[in-house]
């Protein structure tokens, strides 16, 4: 009972989630900026703006259901974390069952659908545009994004994480032959996490912080760290499902692994934002719809045959 609690709350549960969320948001700024010539921020620069944002006045809009206005953000991190709890990192997860990619999926959604309520319940104009946009793009990028990481386990005959991967850790590089789906995931997960070019949710220069515009201090702080959460876990989810080796090599080789690919899928997403300009949610819709998803069936339908060759 006690190793399970120190696990879920500790290593390599939440503790640990934190410190990676933080870690990741520190490279992905100073990547940010190093790609435009800046200097970045220093390493301690997310924890100090997550300390300050805790220190700062809790503001509640008048008319917002000020219950559901301060639980949501609480929400969207326990989501993420949860979420983080069921995928293998280096070897079994914490928690797992048949078909636990497709709950990881859906819990995934949840961190979304609060930042949907938290602009819809706040009452603002700039939250509600805010909001709006979040479920529009939800319900563009969530189709292919399902579509990509659910096509590995096809050849596996399994939607298991520990499946998938004992199948890809025995056949050597059989894995590459998702190449197709790990870039059409990456895409999604862009507009996931709502970076640069699918940051239209909270595009500053339009709707100010669409909608997160009215949370202040500790609220925005948790919103923040749910983000973050978020990036590690799907990051994880991508790792395990694209990337299934390292696995078995024990702890220590083990986690080292894992932490240099979720350094690379982080790094990734870094450069996507910074090489692409801000587009426009009818943009956002038809290019998830006219060519993500077409190239997420294209890799269902190449799973499927290579299955069919392997049953054969």
């Amino acid at each position: 009972m006690i190793s399970a609690l120190v696990s879920v709350l500790i290593f390599p549960g939440f503790l640990f989630l934190f410190i990676l969320a933080l870690a990741a948001e520190y490279v992905d700024r100073k990547l940010y900026a190093r790609m435009q010539t800046r200097v970045g921020p220093p390493w301690f620069q997310p924890f100090a703006d997550f300390v300050k944002l805790l220190a700062k006045e809790l503001i509640i809009p008048e008319n917002a259901d000020k219950m559901i206005f301060k639980t949501l953000p609480l929400v969207a991190c326990a989501a993420a974390a949860t979420a983080f709890l069921y995928i293998p990192k280096w070897g079994d997860a914490i928690f797992s069952f048949r078909g636990d990619i497709v709950a990881v999926i859906y819990i995934m959604t949840i961190p979304t659908l609060t930042y949907f309520l938290g602009g819809w319940y706040s009452r603002s104009l700039y939250s509600l545009l805010g909001s709006m946009r979040v479920l529009t793009q939800l319900f563009s990028y969530e189709v292919p994004l399902l579509m990509a990481v659910l096509a590995p386990g096809i050849i596996a005959s399994s939607w298991t994480f520990s499946h998938v991967i004992d199948f890809y850790s025995a056949r050597g590089f059989l894995f590459l032959i998702n190449i197709i789906g790990f870039g059409v995931a990456l895409v999604a997960v862009q507009g996931k996490l709502e970076k640069v070019p699918f940051d239209i949710p909270e595009a500053e220069t339009e709707i100010v912080a669409g909608s997160f515009t009215e949370y202040t201090g500790p609220l925005y702080a948790y919103f923040k760290l749910a983000m973050n959460m978020q990036a590690i876990s799907v990051s994880a989810l991508l790792a395990a499902v694209f990337l299934p080796f390292g696995y078995h090599l024990g702890f220590i080789l083990g986690m080292l692994i894992f932490l240099v690919k979720i350094l690379f899928i982080i790094s990734l997403l870094a450069v996507g934002r910074t090489i692409f300009a801000r587009i426009r949610m009818d943009q956002m819709v038809l290019f998830c719809w006219k060519y993500l998803t077409p190239l997420a069936l294209l890799q269902i339908l190449i799973n499927i045959i290579v299955k069919a060759m392997i049953i054969k």
